[in-house]
């Protein structure tokens, strides 16, 4: 069976080229002008970052587009496709696990999934090891992935994979889809001025959902004359891999950037309360998503104190 969220293999790995053969180097731009430009509707986008470099400034811009009929790509969906899935921007979800960390459910989630409110959601759910082989098929330019894995669960019954056995000892293992999407979005801690970027901590799948993707959209918190090498896990995005690079300081709240700003407990906690509500969750989003004119405007209110003073605490 086919699956509806698989997009047509690459041909190449890595960036266009013009037809004199000059790889396109990554373009320093504004966060509106690359999320128009690179995220049409009708999208397979993947968002990702692992517990920090979660990119919520771009999702916020995304969902201030208003953009549609996007399919979600993201190994551990939290706060900020909540946010993008509440405010009607998608109508699918590729995922491995989905939560408010530390908290409990996402109820924006949740109501697309069992009321179809303001949406009905698709979902293509797989492992965490799924997903990673995935991503790393497509970033390789192979048609899937192998791994062991699905057997003895009624998952494979509910998702797209296949089982294959070695060549080599018979040994029955399970292939999964490439992942290819049209778009990644990440966040990162620095860009150098030649369109290299560098991240560091918990990297995640960014580098391979970078390599894997048509285009590449970086977030990053800040430029500088040369990327630090600092550790741990340090990695480097070379420029022909990314499209567009925006300066946006503090763009993963209330996620973290490790070296540069720490995580925003208080707020993943409070908007268990926000998001619950469809309601409360309209006024917050409006309020401090849409009607601000950027994620600057966005953190002026958390410096005022004001972010989540629409749902009182306990």
């Amino acid at each position: 069976m086919s699956s509806p969220f698989l997009v047509p293999p690459r041909l190449f790995v890595g960036r266009d080229v013009f037809p004199s053969g000059v790889l396109v180097l990554a373009e320093f731009t504004s966060l509106r002008e690359a999320i128009s430009g690179l995220v049409p509707d009708g999208s397979t986008v993947a968002m990702e970052g692992f517990t920090h470099l979660i990119p919520f400034a771009a999702g916020h811009e995304v969902i201030r587009q208003r953009k549609r009929d996007l399919t979600l790509v993201r190994m551990t969906p939290d706060v900020i496709y909540d946010q993008i899935i509440g405010m009607g921007c998608a109508t699918g979800l590729v995922f491995s696990w989905g939560g408010n960390p530390g908290v409990g459910s996402l109820h924006r989630l949740r109501d697309a999934v069992e009321n179809e409110y303001p949406a009905a959601l698709r979902l293509e759910e797989h492992t965490h090891a799924g997903m990673a082989a995935r991503y790393a098929a497509g970033a390789a330019g192979l048609p899937f992935g192998i791994l062991r894995g699905y057997t003895g669960t009624d998952l494979s019954a509910h998702t797209t994979v296949a089982p294959l056995l070695s060549p080599f000892d018979g040994e029955e293992v399970v292939a999964v889809p490439a992942l290819n999407p049209d778009v990644a979005v990440i966040h990162a801690q620095q860009a150098d001025r030649k369109g290299n970027v560098g991240l560091w901590g918990i990297t995640g799948v960014q580098r391979e959902v970078a390599l894997a993707s048509d285009r590449v959209v970086v977030t990053v918190e800040q430029v500088v004359d040369e990327l630090e090498l600092r550790g741990p896990n340090h990695a480097v995005l070379p420029s022909w891999t990314i499209d567009a690079i925006v300066e946006v300081p503090r763009g993963s709240h209330p996620s973290y950037s490790m070296g540069y700003t720490v995580r925003d407990n208080a707020f993943y906690t409070r908007w268990d309360a926000i998001s619950r509500d469809r309601d409360v969750f309209a006024r917050w989003m409006e309020e401090y998503v849409t009607a601000p004119e950027d994620f600057a405007a966005y953190l002026s209110a958390l410096d005022a104190g004001s972010l989540t003073s629409m749902v009182p605490d306990g």
